[in-house]
């Protein structure tokens, strides 16, 4: 079997999924955005420092022979972004947008699939709002559509999202995921709908397609990797309040509202780091809340990593995730997570072995198991020894080489 696999921004899991179908043998093409080698006119860019986000972009030279690139629309997005226009980077509508971009690429693929299918292409790998054109066409060609849905489905998600605009209506300006189109939102049901296969990295989220007004093609839930796990931890308690950690965007649909409110409750037996971006300026409980806490808006990849292993525990209440990287790079540093059933979770946890889990949206909930911990602060060590185990048992590769064979058996 042969695969083009198309992203264009190239992320974690995006890459091990290359990776994985690279060392399985059955790469045709990896179409993307902008990719940088050892040498190349893009990998010495990347060391001009306003280039450097090119670095994020670099790639072995033994995928080099199988990679094609479309960088124009990516460079822009990347360059918009960097100066601040914004008007050039709008949701939807601006020229260089994330879905322009994503778009583009999907019909870059589309066009060449009549001459690759000729040449022996078997499958087309795509991912959200990135496969309508290309899928179209390959069912055109008799070739497979191999569907990756890497958050949960939008009809679930405006299901479950809406009742917090009522159960915390002054939060409700940091839901920012009811901006898609009407448009958008049908061109995501119809890559489903075209789908021989749909790969999901969460139980929760091939539960979230339940909502999907028609039949779906089979879904096989293969959680991602984990990043390298740290040989070992130190854990030195001490008479001092739990460090808790809090990392991702600051809306609602992450929980932080629950967070805050139990937080607060537990004071000054706890001491809480928030690392993120609001999503909002407007929203006036959100502003308070990090005016009494330590906020830090924005951290590199390392020094995120750097600030887990200096907490007790992470806290991840979210509402919808597909998946939830953070939980994953926290287990890696030791850290281990309270988290929520609405999130990869329930696949990699098991509650008060290697991490806890929660009621989504349940304050109550949050607040008692904090409350425990502060009790018993040595269950942190047993805990985080535990994820860390389970970190060191579950690298990248696993996910990649899983996803290969899953694909190779149909």
């Amino acid at each position: 079997m042969k695969i083009i696999i198309s992203h264009p921004t190239s992320n974690q899991n995006s890459r091990a999924v290359v990776n994985g179908i690279l060392n399985a043998q059955m790469l045709y093409e990896f179409h993307t955005g902008v990719a940088t080698f050892q040498g190349d006119f893009f990998n010495k860019l990347s060391s001009v420092g306003p280039f450097k986000e090119l670095c994020r972009r670099h790639f072995e030279l033994e995928l080099k022979p199988f990679t094609k690139t479309a960088p124009v629309m990516e460079l822009g997005r990347l360059a918009a972004s960097k100066f601040g226009i914004e008007s050039l980077v709008k949701h939807e509508t601006g020229l260089f947008s994330v879905d322009s971009v994503y778009q583009n690429l999907d019909k870059k693929v589309a066009k060449s699939l009549k001459k690759s299918s000729q040449n022996g292409l078997d499958a087309v790998y795509a991912y959200e709002d990135g496969a309508y054109y290309s899928f179209k066409e390959a069912k055109k060609q008799h070739i497979r559509c191999l569907y990756d849905l890497p958050i949960g489905y939008w009809r679930a998600a405006r299901r479950l999202l809406e009742n917090e605009i009522h159960m915390w209506p002054e939060w409700a300006s940091t839901l920012t995921g009811f901006m898609d189109s009407e448009s958008k939102l049908q061109r995501k049901d119809k890559e489903l709908a075209l789908a021989d296969t749909i790969f999901v990295a969460s139980s929760f989220t091939a539960k979230s397609l339940k909502d999907y007004p028609d039949t779906l093609a089979p879904i096989k839930v293969i959680p991602y990797g984990f990043p390298k796990a740290i040989k070992s931890r130190t854990y030195t308690m001490g008479n001092r309040p739990l460090k808790l950690l809090f990392v991702g965007g600051l809306s609602q649909r992450k929980g932080i509202a629950n967070m805050f409110a139990a937080v607060d409750n537990l004071l000054p037996d706890v001491e809480l780091t928030v690392i993120g971006r609001k999503s909002t300026e407007d929203c006036i409980p959100l502003n308070k809340a990090l005016e009494k806490h330590h906020w830090i808006p924005s951290l590199s990849h390392d020094a995120v990593l750097e600030q887990m292993q200096a907490h007790d525990v992470l806290l991840f209440p979210s509402l919808f995730e597909g998946f939830g990287m953070v939980i994953t790079e926290a287990m890696s540093q030791g850290t281990p997570v309270i988290t929520t059933d609405r999130t990869v979770g329930p696949d990699l946890i098991t509650h008060d072995v290697n991490g806890w889990l929660v009621e989504a949206g349940s304050t109550e909930d949050l607040q008692e198991c904090i409350a425990a911990l502060i009790k018993n602060p040595k269950k942190i060590e047993e805990v985080g020894n535990a994820a860390l185990e389970t970190a060191k048992q579950r690298p990248w590769h696993k996910y990649g080489d899983e996803l290969a064979e899953a694909i190779s058996k149909g």
